[in-house]
């Protein structure tokens, strides 16, 4: 038989409640606090007549992503957060592998009851038009719970660049058809997407060089090996801030508030609007109670000082959604970048 799941209320003798008494009577803070804490039972949440029971047993994350990224340490410090709630761990599961569909298919087969929740970014909404065949099905399969953030991408180019600004970029690409080239994190990532759509929109050039992961990109930018890179401001900001590369523009429709000073890439094209998301899932059939508790104490949780300082020290805008308006969002995300596939004729690697 397994041992009692961490966290559950533990039914005590008379004669077990007389030791802790005499423990709590003799401590001294801070130590009785911390004794305190690891004896006493988590307080059992009510249960309405006819709802499920939730959490029962640990609840597992999974992070499409490899570890030490700044998803998984959001993923982390809300988890922290939700298990002192739930009075169960939630773990950090890590499962990186072929554009985020390996941790996907993961939580596409878990039971439908809560306990498996997936973090997922712009690359769900991008993957359906981006290949011809899933193991699963992103609207059939999944249930959304929140979007926690909406990010921009910025347009950076080497100090030394004579490119100042989106102006002078779509100059030297109408002067120099097919010369300039840009860099991302691979085929079919927002950053290639959102230069696609810059490519489509402004009628111009340019070359794509795809990338594993932005810091060899960002070496050659710096060894002038490459015109210019989609990034995030996140990753960008160490040699921004060593002023060896600079923005020249964001893909949001409004300025960031951590670039106050770089404008917007609608400044200059009318229209232009793309964001990267961040938010979680569970399976489709989780009962609509377990929905309804984990998207209200998701929203609680992101509206924590420490989790809403975490996610905007990433340059993000935070959106703590509803259920129904994370639905409504993906849907809208998924055409606009399906439309974008479709016109660039973007392939996987």
């Amino acid at each position: 038989m397994p041992g009692p799941i961490p966290g559950a209320r533990v039914m005590r003798s008379p004669g077990k409640v007389a030791v802790r008494r005499r423990l709590v009577s003799s401590c001294v803070l801070p130590a009785c606090v911390v004794l305190l804490w690891q004896a006493a039972p988590v307080a059992a949440q009510p249960v309405a007549a006819g709802q499920p029971a939730f959490p029962v047993r640990p609840v597992r994350m999974i992070n499409p992503f490899s570890g030490g990224g700044g998803i998984e340490l959001t993923a982390r410090q809300m988890g922290q957060h939700l298990s002192e709630r739930w009075g169960q761990p939630v773990i950090v599961d890590n499962r990186p592998g072929a554009a985020t569909i390996v941790a996907t298919e993961i939580a596409a087969k878990a039971a439908p009851d809560g306990h498996t929740l997936l973090l997922i970014t712009t690359t769900f909404a991008i993957n359906p038009s981006l290949y011809g065949k899933l193991p699963y099905d992103p609207v059939r399969d999944f249930t959304p719970l929140i979007q926690l953030t909406a990010q921009p991408n910025i347009v950076v180019v080497s100090a030394t660049s004579p490119i100042l600004t989106v102006k002078d970029l779509l100059a030297a690409a109408r002067a120099k058809p097919g010369e300039l080239t840009f860099a991302s994190p691979g085929a079919g990532s927002a950053p290639h997407l959102s230069a696609e759509q810059l490519r489509s929109m402004a009628k111009i050039d340019m070359i794509h060089v795809p990338y594993k992961g932005i810091p060899p990109a960002i070496t050659d930018l710096l060894g002038g090996r490459i015109t210019m890179l989609f990034t995030t401001a996140l990753s960008a900001a160490p040699q921004m801030k060593a002023g060896k590369i600079r923005a020249i523009a964001v893909t949001s429709a409004q300025r960031n508030r951590m670039l106050p000073d770089v404008p917007t890439m609608a400044e200059t094209l009318p229209g232009y609007d793309l964001n990267a998301l961040q938010g979680i899932v569970v399976r489709a059939g989780t009962p609509r109670a377990i929905v309804d508790r984990l998207g209200r104490d998701l929203r609680e949780v992101v509206a924590l000082p420490d989790v809403r300082a975490r996610l905007e020290s990433e340059g993000a805008d935070v959106i703590a959604s509803t259920p129904e308006q994370f639905a409504a969002a993906l849907r809208r995300e998924t055409a606009t970048w399906s439309q974008i596939v479709k016109q660039s004729g973007a392939k996987p690697e």
